[in-house]
């Protein structure tokens, strides 16, 4: 039995590339002894250099700027961002160095489709079908240092799917894609090295991972939806509370407790006076549970729209538009409790405590909302329960210093929420 292996070296005598020069061309005069199955790892800076991404900047910052799609994470003044190409990495990929001053490489345009052409170029040239990867360095969450990966590829397998065969033990892999041209850019990266002048390699021997018809390297990138690590700590926070929005249709998809559990241990970390506890979350997980609260709000309803004069046709629309709480498939009721509160005797600052207190339920109710945000899950907050304080302690058996401070509706969204159109901070403020 063979015993797997494979070869990795530096490509020595590439001269200085400048705009216009053909890679593929500099490639096979330097290393005319390629063969079919090799692999060929190019660093992105030669490149962006012959694809003419070289810029004028005095201020690296304002190129960083212009390649910036969003900003993942900021710590003073490194940006982690995701740039034009999809990659998330420190300053965008825009490089000061190996350039020269006063001028920034940017990454090239489409990497995938450069690999392809410099792979074309090496096919009719030198006759040859070998794979090419582009290859830039960046860092990695949870990891110090910087390795290379691949930015760009073409003919390679940059994915290698094992989901579904077995371990050598017989286990099943449920979970296993190899991230193929990442591993074949950072063994290139051993004898490319950052400030030797070898800016390609070539590995042989790993002749099954050269195929035609593959995906480029753009295949590497996770779709934002399976992303759990998407922006940075302040940025996530921010997210949270600027993209929470109300849901008022949910999928039948059933609602992880736990997940409303947390968003609960975040909520009560809002601040309260008197070194006070006033929050109290009512979790109705049962639908029996929801009937009987709605059933007995949806009727003290009723008997007030008609104590109001309201026709029977207009109490149907408004109960029909107060479903919300119904279609949902899990309710919150967060209470307040007075427990630790002053009294003074004197109505003004009893009416000032009681009001510090209705802040601080809020403040645990925003917390809890975005929280639930950060769960994937969608949320609407109503004031009915509000209205009929006295219905809900009864249906739901609550002490009687329990006050309903509306309810939550719960569960995973029907559908994207609309755009909300941006408010200017600055009409909401006044400086003295």
């Amino acid at each position: 039995m063979t015993t797997p292996s494979y070869r990795v070296w530096a490509l020595p005598g590439l001269p200085e590339v400048g705009p216009g020069d053909d890679i593929a061309k500099l490639i096979a005069a330097s290393g005319p002894g390629l063969v079919d199955g090799d692999v060929l790892l190019v660093t992105s800076k030669i490149v962006s250099k012959a694809e003419g991404r070289i810029v004028e900047a005095g201020d690296r910052e304002a190129a960083i700027d212009a390649e910036t799609v969003r900003v993942v994470a900021r710590r003073g003044a490194l940006r982690i961002v995701e740039n034009r190409q999809g990659l998330v990495m420190a300053a965008a990929g825009v490089d000061a160095s190996n350039t020269p001053a006063g001028t920034v490489l940017l990454l090239p345009e489409d990497p995938d489709a450069s690999a392809s052409r410099i792979r074309g170029g090496l096919r009719d040239t030198l006759g040859v079908e070998v794979g090419v990867v582009i290859t830039d360095t960046t860092g990695r969450p949870w990891r110090a240092g910087l390795t290379d990966v691949a930015v760009g590829a073409a003919g390679v397998r940059v994915l290698d799917d094992l989901r579904g065969g077995a371990d050598a033990h017989g286990n099943r892999l449920d979970a296993t894609v190899v991230a193929t041209a990442d591993e074949l850019a950072a063994a290139g990266d051993l004898v490319k090295g950052k400030a030797s002048g070898l800016p390609v390699a070539v590995v042989r021997g790993l002749g099954h991972v050269v195929a035609n018809g593959t995906g480029g390297a753009r295949t590497l990138v996770r779709p934002a939806a399976d992303d759990m690590f998407r922006l940075g700590t302040s940025e996530a926070v921010r997210e949270a509370v600027t993209g929470r929005r109300t849901v008022r249709a949910f999928t039948d998809e059933p609602v992880d407790p736990e997940a409303v559990r947390r968003a609960v241990a975040a909520a009560v970390t809002a601040p309260a006076p008197h070194h006070t506890t006033p929050w109290r979350f009512v979790l109705l997980e049962s639908e029996s549970s929801r009937l009987r609260l709605l059933d007995a709000m949806r009727d003290a309803w009723i008997t007030d729209l008609r104590r109001d004069g309201r026709s029977e046709e207009s109490i149907a629309k408004r109960v029909r538009r107060g479903d919300v709480l119904r279609n949902a498939p899990y309710l919150a009721v967060p209470c307040m409790v007075m427990d630790g509160s002053h009294h003074y005797g004197d109505e003004r600052r009893d009416t000032a405590e009681r009001e510090m207190f209705v802040v601080a339920a809020g403040a645990g109710v925003q917390n809890f909302l975005v929280a639930l945000a950060g769960e994937r899950l969608g949320s609407a907050w109503v004031s009915s329960t509000m209205f009929c304080r006295d219905v809900v302690r009864e249906a739901l058996d609550l002490p009687s210093g329990w006050d309903p401070m509306g309810a939550v509706a719960i569960g995973h969204a029907a559908q994207a929420p609309r755009e909300r159109p941006g408010r200017d901070a600055g009409a909401f403020i006044e400086v003295r």
